[in-house]
């Protein structure tokens, strides 16, 4: 189900449990500013999730309230992460969905890290008239 990304953070959410230790991940990454860990449903051969370890609902929040260091450390964990899969060559996609027209279903930025295959479009279909 699509959250509002304007929503206060829920710190019951399934990725703060995760932080927690709450729920079990497949972590492949992890300092003080992120941790990334395989996606429990892949869309591609490789598909990772890298989290802020700080409570941020989407890219709007964090973008907008996180510290210059948290910015800094969190976009260097999502190459970092990118590279320890390998995934420069032949090439990866970044995605990161904001609110409810983007499908965005956890409460927690997260950055989607696809890899393995060719992608394809960046969207599927044609562009709906507005």
């Amino acid at each position: 189900m699509p959250i509002d990304a304007t929503e206060p953070y829920d710190p019951n959410n399934v990725f703060a449990k995760i932080l927690r230790g709450e729920i079990p991940s497949k972590r492949v990454y992890e300092d003080e500013f992120a941790i990334a860990f395989h996606d429990i449903n892949p869309h591609a051969p490789t598909h990772l999730l890298v989290i802020p370890t700080g409570p941020y609902v989407s890219w709007d929040d964090f973008s907008a309230n996180a510290s210059d260091a948290e910015i800094a450390g969190f976009v260097r964990a999502v190459g970092a992460v990118a590279r320890e899969a390998g995934a420069v060559e032949p090439g990866y996609r970044l995605l990161a969905n904001v609110g409810l027209n983007s499908g965005q279903e956890v409460p927690h930025l997260h950055v989607h890290v696809f890899a393995g295959k060719p992608l394809g479009p960046m969207l599927a279909g044609p562009m709906l008239a507005r």
